[in-house]
């Protein structure tokens, strides 16, 4: 959709009263009135209708937050002078809202990338600018449709209750990256909702056309599988694949605090297998996944080698697994530990 001339202070007015802090995601709102005043927030704006509405809706329901609100918009290059136009289209909306704006871009001319490589290459621009500004709350814009996309994507390839519970609507990123969160406030709502909300407010917004090809397998999902699953379903299927992944995240909250309470990671990152004993494998799975993240040495495990693991695990008893080239994970006297390769 393109419109000339946006009022955006009052399209931002406008998009609020048609989506209150009501229509917003319950832990979110509660979430962002706790935190410090001072504190920025960056908001990933691609000038799509979801990251329009997203940087409307902060400016417009925390007021007190505009001064401190900062869009960062990346090019990736890919549609040439679409690409163009939608940098653009965002330095407008940011100027019209009086929005710091940090722009990057991919380097190098036209060509095609791997989705994985599309969205590693658009997160290193993000955390380089979020860290130059010294913003640590990064605000992303999906929705429903989006939650649905990423389910069928992860259980293409086997995720569990952790994979399956994104995207959150509050995840604090490891502590290794200065306690990072990323937010989202717009997991209640459609796609088709916001767009609608938008141009009722008289707002404008960027349409993607490589949304439409069939290049990358979420954009697949996305025109040939959902609309297909929906209509078959016979009820509101995206509704449905949201509250499964609010199920999820509550389960996988509930494995992450009995973990917590084992105590089964040890100073000098050894893992006591005794405490595991007799407990479902759920709970065991969790604490070696832990355990393997606080190993720099180990090398990348295929899902049998880390199921032998987990068996050692299990049964507790002596054990001698590689690895990789540095080390292997060792099992004695109750518990786990990376031994260096000896040269």
């Amino acid at each position: 959709m393109k419109k000339a001339r946006v009022d955006w202070p009052g399209a931002a007015l406008r998009t609020a009263v048609r989506i209150p802090r009501e229509g917003l995601h319950p832990q979110v709102v509660e979430w962002a009135d706790s935190r410090p005043r001072g504190e920025r927030w960056a908001v990933a704006l691609s000038g799509g209708a979801d990251s329009v509405a997203l940087l409307l809706l902060l400016w417009a329901h925390w007021p007190g937050r505009r001064q401190r609100l900062l869009a960062l918009h990346f090019n990736h290059r890919l549609r040439g002078s679409e690409s163009a136009a939608d940098a653009r289209f965002c330095a407008s909306l940011c100027r019209g809202l009086g929005v710091e704006l940090v722009a990057g871009a991919r380097r190098g001319g036209r060509g095609g990338l791997a989705e994985a490589q599309a969205r590693a290459a658009r997160f290193e621009f993000i955390e380089g600018a979020m860290a130059a500004a010294g913003a640590r709350v990064l605000w992303l814009g999906h929705q429903q449709d989006d939650v649905a996309e990423t389910m069928l994507m992860r259980l293409s390839r086997g995720s569990g209750s952790a994979g399956l519970a994104a995207p959150r609507a509050v995840h604090a990123l490891p502590a290794g990256r200065g306690r990072r969160f990323h937010v989202r406030p717009l997991l209640g709502m459609k796609k088709a909702e916001i767009s609608r909300a938008l141009a009722k407010a008289g707002a404008a917004w960027r349409e993607d056309s490589s949304n439409a090809r069939a290049v990358h397998f979420r954009n697949r999902l996305r025109r040939d599988v959902i609309p297909r699953w929906v209509r078959a379903s016979a009820r509101d299927a995206l509704a449905g694949a949201a509250l499964s992944r609010e199920l999820l995240e509550e389960d996988d909250r509930a494995l992450e605090a009995w973990v917590d309470a084992l105590k089964a990671i040890e100073p000098g990152r050894s893992l006591n297998v005794a405490r595991l004993a007799g407990l479902p494998r759920g709970v065991a799975r969790r604490a070696l996944h832990r355990w393997l993240a606080l190993q720099p040495r180990a090398g990348v495990l295929s899902r049998q080698g880390f199921d032998a693991l987990l068996r050692a695990v299990e049964r507790g008893g002596r054990f001698r697994h590689s690895l990789g080239n540095h080390g292997f994970a060792v099992i004695r006297a109750g518990r786990m530990r990376f031994e260096s390769v000896r040269n």
